[in-house]
């Protein structure tokens, strides 16, 4: 009978044969991990400054629509009351507006200078990698060039 090829054996066997430095992907994942880490505490940060600039317009408004909803003795008070409102709404917008837009300027600053950063942190790794594989490489060459 013929004997039965053992598969795991042999890539055991072949895998090794082909020691594989793991470092590197652990190195790399960590790096991720911190970049998303940091990156999640700009958004959270916006968003709890966006909720906050939301909370006080809306605020703002409830104060300025009870005003509108009182009882006037004039009909002429209503007219008033309701071009008050408007102009008021006209400020607040504006207002609120430029405090979005300073939230989305912080966020964008903050992601370029993370991205930097990383940019920076990964082209210092991947040389340092390409170094070690090259020192691992001309010491196997030499360890298996012919003694003279």
């Amino acid at each position: 009978m013929t004997k039965t090829v053992d598969y795991t054996k042999m890539m055991k066997d072949m895998m090794g044969a082909f020691p594989v430095d793991t470092s590197a992907m652990q190195d790399a994942f960590k790096s991720q991990a911190a970049l998303a880490e940091k990156m999640s505490k700009v958004a959270l940060e916006a968003a709890e400054k966006s909720t906050e600039v939301s909370t006080k317009w809306t605020k703002a408004t409830l104060a300025k629509v009870g005003e509108v909803s009182t009882v006037k003795e004039d009909p002429a008070d209503y007219t008033k009351a309701i071009t008050d409102f408007a102009s008021a709404q006209a400020e607040m917008t504006a207002e609120h507006v430029a405090a979005f837009a300073e939230i989305a300027k912080k966020v964008q600053m903050d992601t370029v200078e993370l991205m930097m950063a990383a940019g920076k942190d990964i082209q210092e790794e991947t040389a340092a990698a390409v170094k070690k594989a090259t020192d691992t490489a001309t010491k196997a060459a030499k360890a298996a060039a012919p003694a003279k």
